[in-house]
C-alpha cells in the first residue's frame, strides 16, 4: 500500500530534516579541525552503512532485495561521488566557513535543472533558465572575484556542489528501475567501503571529548536521513524541496555564534539570488509533474 499524502507533516519533516543537517554540519567542521576530514567521513559512513544494512535486513526481501539493482555500474558511481563530495565539502567547511560553504552549495539545483536536459533527457524551458542564469550571478555576487581577497578555496563549496548535482541527477536515473530503498543501500555501502582505506590511512588519536563528538555526528546522520525518508514518504518531493534551503540560514547562525564567522553583505545578497532561482526552478518543476499527471 503506498503511504498516505500528508503535504503539512512532510514540510515540518523537511525543517526538522535541515536543523539536523545544520548540526550535523556544525559537528563535522569542529572534528575535521580536531582530527582530519578523512576519518571523520570514514566512521561517519560505517555508521551510515550499518543503518542502512539494519533497515534491509527488516524490509520485506532482506539484503538480497536491497542489493538487487539494475545498474550497479551507476549505483557505484553515486555512492562513490557522494563520499567525495561530503569529503570535499566538510573542507570547504574547515577553509571557507559554514556560511560561505553553504551559499554558495545553495546553487546545486540550479546545476540539476541546466543538466537535466543532457542527462535526463529532460526539456528545460527558458523560464528555468533564466533561473539558473540569476542563480549564476548569485553566486559571482558570493564569490565576490573582483574584492581582490578572492582565492581558489571559494570555488572547493561549488565543486561539491557540481558533484551533488551529478550524485541527485544520477539518483533520479536509476529511479526508473531500482527503489529509493536500494539506491540508499548501495549509497552507505559502497561509500563505507570507498573511505575505509582512506580514512584508515590518515588515522589518528581523538580525545574522548572527540569520540562524543564523533557518536554525535552519527545519531544525527543517522537521523537526518531518516527524516528525509519520512518527509519524502508523506509528500511531494517538489512541494517541499524549498524548505530545505532553512539549513542556510540554520548553519548560518551556527557558524556565526560557534565559530565567529561574519555574515558579509555579498553573501547575504548573492545567497537570497541563489536561493529565490533555486525556489523558481522546483516551483516550476512542480507545475510541470503536475501537467504530465493530467495528462
Amino acid at each position: 500500500m503506498s503511504t498516505p499524502q500528508n503535504t503539512r507533516l512532510g514540510i515540518w519533516l523537511m525543517i526538522a530534516t535541515a536543523t539536523v543537517f545544520a548540526a550535523q554540519d556544525g559537528v563535522s567542521r569542529h572534528l575535521a579541525e580536531a582530527t582530519n576530514v578523512y576519518m571523520v567521513v570514514m566512521i561517519r559512513f560505517w555508521f551510515f552503512a550499518a543503518f542502512v544494512i539494519a533497515l534491509a535486513a527488516r524490509a520485506p526481501g532482506g539484503l538480497r532485495a536491497a542489493a538487487r539493482t539494475g545498474y550497479p555500474g551507476l549505483q557505484i558511481a553515486r555512492g562513490v561521488i557522494l563520499v567525495v563530495e561530503i569529503c570535499i565539502m566538510v573542507l570547504a567547511f574547515v577553509s571557507h566557513g559554514l556560511i560561505g560553504s553553504h551559499a554558495v552549495f545553495a546553487c546545486y539545483p540550479l546545476i540539476v535543472a541546466a543538466l537535466s536536459g543532457p542527462v535526463l533527457g529532460e526539456k528545460v524551458g527558458w523560464r528555468r533558465w533564466l533561473a539558473i542564469g540569476a542563480g549564476c550571478l548569485g553566486v559571482l555576487i558570493l564569490l565576490n572575484p573582483g574584492a581582490g581577497v578572492f582565492t581558489p578555496w571559494a570555488l572547493v563549496p561549488f565543486v561539491a556542489a557540481f558533484m551533488f548535482a551529478i550524485y541527485g541527477l544520477l539518483t533520479r536515473y536509476v529511479a526508473r528501475k531500482d527503489t529509493a530503498a536500494v539506491s540508499f543501500f548501495w549509497t552507505g555501502t559502497v561509500g563505507a567501503l570507498t573511505m575505509t582505506p582512506v580514512g584508515l590511512w590518515h588515522w589518528q588519536p581523538m580525545l574522548p571529548a572527540d569520540w562524543l563528538w564523533m557518536a554525535t555526528l552519527c545519531c544525527t546522520a543517522a537521523l537526518g536521513h531518516w527524516l528525509m525518508i519520512k518527509a519524502y514518504a508523506v509528500a511531494e518531493a517538489s512541494a517541499i524541496q524549498p524548505f530545505a534551503y532553512l539549513q542556510l540560514p540554520l548553519v548560518s547562525i551556527i557558524g556565526m555564534t560557534v565559530f565567529d564567522e561574519t555574515l558579509r553583505a555579498n553573501v547575504v545578497i548573492g545567497a537570497a539570488i541563489v536561493v529565490g532561482a533555486g525556489i523558481f526552478t522546483l516551483w516550476r518543476q512542480r507545475l510541470r509533474e503536475k501537467q504530465v499527471l493530467r495528462g
